[in-house]
């Protein structure tokens, strides 16, 4: 059964679901890296299975933000509860998310449960509104300690002013 989304208890991402310094080839990389993160959290049930709905999602349309953001995401019934993967990339590389503006140097993986549109839209919405500000992409980026980025992600959802 599937977790109900607490904006005010939002655990959506812990400091073991951060990569530091990734090193991925290509988005696919990236993606399982982020996606085995959260299977050894016990969010996802199936790593193999939830991959593949993450990249059939992410073939529909690129996922990429302006500003150097991936936010590769998919909602499928092998989530347990809404979760989001952080990897911030090595110094001087970058992903290709297809992005207008360039590669991503941030990039969230986001799953929720099938059942949770409403969780899966509202998590999206507000992510991209934090990362549309500038100042909280390079916050993340420098804060070189993966608790400090998933404080901030999880606050993210708490204290945004909608």
């Amino acid at each position: 059964m599937a977790q109900p989304l607490d904006r005010y208890d939002a655990g959506l991402t812990t400091p073991e679901m951060v990569i530091l310094e990734m090193d991925a080839a290509d988005k696919l990389d990236a993606t399982s890296q982020l996606a085995e993160r959260m299977y050894a959290a016990g969010r996802i049930s199936d790593l193999d299975g939830f991959l593949k709905q993450v990249n059939a999602r992410e073939h529909q349309l690129a996922t990429g933000l302006p500003g150097g953001v991936g936010l590769p995401h998919a909602r499928s019934e092998l989530v347990s509860q809404t979760s989001i993967a952080v990897g911030i990339t090595k110094f001087g590389r970058a992903l290709d998310f297809g992005a207008a503006d360039g590669p991503a140097t941030v990039i969230l993986l986001i799953a929720t449960p099938a059942s949770s549109f409403s969780d899966h839209l509202e998590v999206l919405a507000t992510l991209a509104r934090s990362l549309s500000k500038e100042s909280f992409r390079e916050s993340l980026r420098r804060a070189y300690d993966a608790e400090v980025i998933a404080e901030l992600i999880n606050s993210s959802l708490v204290f945004f002013d909608h």
